[in-house]
């Protein structure tokens, strides 16, 4: 059993300035960083900083192959990800003196992958392997209905939510990741266990993971129910939070591990993610994940 990860690969500039420009107006920049990003490039980084094996397929513009490096020394299997002529999906981020930002996002190479390319990269791939993927790329559709047709299991973190996403076909979808605003926009339920209900009325088979900020997270399929709760951490910066307790689950399943192993596991990495600055360069390794979860069970025991 194989994890593939069709998802976005995104470069976040981001511009701090003293206010965010307006009409007519010009400023310089008082600093500016050049990250890695894109929900897809973080959570391969962290299924492999889990210790499982990942293939990330994508498409990167020209300025884009220090974002394949960056997967490649995080131990991703970059076979599937190729280069097109045109600019990169990126972000422009302005950061006030307040914290607050204001973003462009440009969609780039990340809308260039077309059913020729996805087609011939599933076809490598077979029934029970593991198909994750988000909403940061095009064709997302044909993604989950391939991925059914040759029976694999399919993670779906369905972030961003928008109006092509809540008309789509979910039941191939094995495990579907949803923070609460994500899961209200799509059932117009506010609540969490309303949520779940919604979700499981549209598609029994599923595994619905809604994952609660700092109250933990809720695993519930037909069978059970899991209540896992968060992870002390002192929070720094929330960005790979959600990408960290992804990678960390679907790795743990992989690996073998029951529901609420995974889950604990998951929480625990995002905690160590939060306690951190910046998105992929926050994400642990296993062994810090390994050792936290060891010093909390000795305390707790």
């Amino acid at each position: 059993m194989r994890i593939i990860n069709f998802g976005s690969l995104n470069i976040d500039r981001v511009y701090k300035v003293s206010h965010f420009v307006r009409p007519g107006e010009t400023i310089s920049s008082e600093g500016y960083e050049c990250f890695p990003g894109g929900k897809g490039l973080n959570q391969s980084i962290a299924i492999a900083r889990a210790g499982a094996k990942v293939v990330h397929a994508g498409t990167v513009g020209t300025e884009g192959g220090f974002l394949k490096e960056l997967l490649e020394q995080s131990g991703v299997d970059t076979r599937y990800i190729r280069k097109s002529g045109n600019t990169t999906g990126h972000a422009l981020i302005q950061v006030s003196k307040k914290g607050e930002n204001c973003i462009i996002l440009f969609k780039g190479s990340n809308f260039e992958n077309d059913r020729k390319f996805i087609h011939e990269v599933l076809e490598n791939f077979y029934k029970e392997d593991i198909l994750v993927l988000q909403n940061e790329i095009n064709n997302l559709e044909y993604l989950l209905q391939l991925g059914k047709e040759r029976g694999m299991r399919i993670l779906l973190n369905a972030s961003p939510v928008d109006e092509t996403l809540k008309h789509m076909d979910l039941s191939g979808v094995t495990w579907l990741m949803v923070n609460e605003t994500e899961g209200a926009e799509i059932t117009g339920e506010s609540k969490p266990e309303k949520i779940i209900a919604q979700l499981l009325a549209l598609y029994p088979a599923m595994n619905v993971i809604l994952t609660l900020g700092t109250d933990g997270s809720i695993f519930q399929n037909k069978e059970k129910k899991i209540c896992q709760p968060c992870f002390p951490a002192q929070t720094v910066d929330t960005t790979a939070a959600g990408d960290t307790f992804t990678g960390y689950f679907i790795a743990s399943v992989l690996a073998g591990k029951n529901m609420e192993e995974a889950l604990e596991t998951a929480s625990c990495a995002a905690s160590i993610a939060v306690a951190r600055e910046g998105a992929a360069m926050s994400i642990p390794v296993f062994e810090e994940v390994e050792k936290k979860l060891t010093d909390y069970h000795g305390n707790h025991s």
